[in-house]
């Protein structure tokens, strides 16, 4: 415990980060229709189960580009 004490100021950063990732990841499946692979649970279940990997894999891939209708 003592030794988890002494790594909490380089590990804090990467807490935040985590976060900050995952909740941004999650905002952005909640605003979008569409999702590559059209389904936004399994997209949720990554960003939340794959920490810090799983959100940045969906921000990177998984935002599927609104398309624009000229009507």
């Amino acid at each position: 415990m003592e030794n988890l004490i002494h790594k909490l100021p380089y590990l804090l950063p990467l807490i935040v980060l985590g976060n900050v990732l995952l909740v941004a990841a999650l905002v952005d499946i909640a605003r979008r229709k569409h999702v590559t692979g059209g389904n936004k649970v399994i997209w949720v279940l990554v960003a939340v189960l794959i920490q810090i990997i799983g959100p940045i894999v969906y921000l990177a891939v998984g935002r599927k580009e609104e398309s624009v209708d000229s009507n």
